[in-house]
Order: C-alpha cells, then sequence, then structure tokens
C-alpha cells in the first residue's frame, strides 16, 4: 500500500465571491496544472497551522486559524502515495495574494473553475465548492 501523505488547502474568496487558484511551475510535479493554495502537514503540525504557514510562504499573506472554515476533503492514491486533502474555505486574511514562488495566480469565478485543468485530487472538489458558494 501506497504510503499516506496529509496535505491541506484553501478556497480563498474575495468579495466578489472569487475563488483564487494557483498554476503549478514548471520545476514542480503536475507542473501547469491549476490547484488551490496549500500544501503538505509536516510533523508536529496541525492542518490549520500547516495552511498557515503555507499561504505566509507562498502567497505573503497572513491568515487567523479561526477564519479557516472545513468545507469537506479528497482521498486519492496516486501511483506512489495516497493523499488526503482536508479543504478550508477562507474569506478573510491579511495582504494581497501575491505569487512567491514563480506560480501563476487566478481569481477565478466558480462556475468557471472547471475550465482549469487540476490535479485529480482536486477535481473532486470543484463541485463541493460550487454547491457551497
Amino acid at each position: 500500500m501506497a504510503s499516506l501523505v496529509l496535505v491541506v488547502a484553501v478556497a480563498l474568496v474575495d468579495v466578489d465571491g472569487r475563488v483564487l487558484l494557483t498554476k503549478r511551475p514548471a520545476h514542480k510535479e503536475m507542473a501547469g496544472l491549476w490547484e488551490f493554495p496549500g500544501g503538505k502537514v509536516e510533523a508536529n503540525e496541525t492542518p490549520e497551522d500547516a495552511l498557515i504557514r503555507e499561504l505566509e510562504e507562498e502567497l505573503g499573506i497572513a491568515v487567523k486559524a479561526d477564519c479557516l472554515a472545513p468545507l469537506t476533503f479528497a482521498s486519492h492514491s496516486y501511483p506512489t502515495v495516497h493523499l488526503l486533502m482536508p479543504l478550508y474555505v477562507c474569506r478573510r486574511w491579511s495582504g494581497w495574494p501575491t505569487a512567491l514562488e514563480g506560480q501563476e495566480l487566478r481569481w477565478v469565478r466558480p462556475a468557471r473553475m472547471r475550465e482549469f485543468p487540476m490535479p485529480p485530487a482536486d477535481e473532486p472538489l470543484v463541485s463541493h465548492l460550487i454547491d457551497w458558494l
């Protein structure tokens, strides 16, 4: 059996109801695919702490744990790992999201999210998000 990897993701929702998607840069696995911001949960980290850290590292924004609302999760088997990914929704943060790791950023209306190719684990999260928003 593949090892279990816990990653965390967030749907940042702006005042116009758009969701931020980030494009995986060329040097990363699944380059060119769009995803929700987030990343791996490190040892001794809660999912919320990991998301707060990742958002600061990747986008330069500050998020408080009480602004992260859990919505749903994905469970997906890749050839070498099994990914478990909770998806949070966040409507309040400090700062403006900036591509600090060379990734492309795009604010997208929920109804248009399916136009953006995503990793297999991210795809099923879109339906939940559209229903919720």
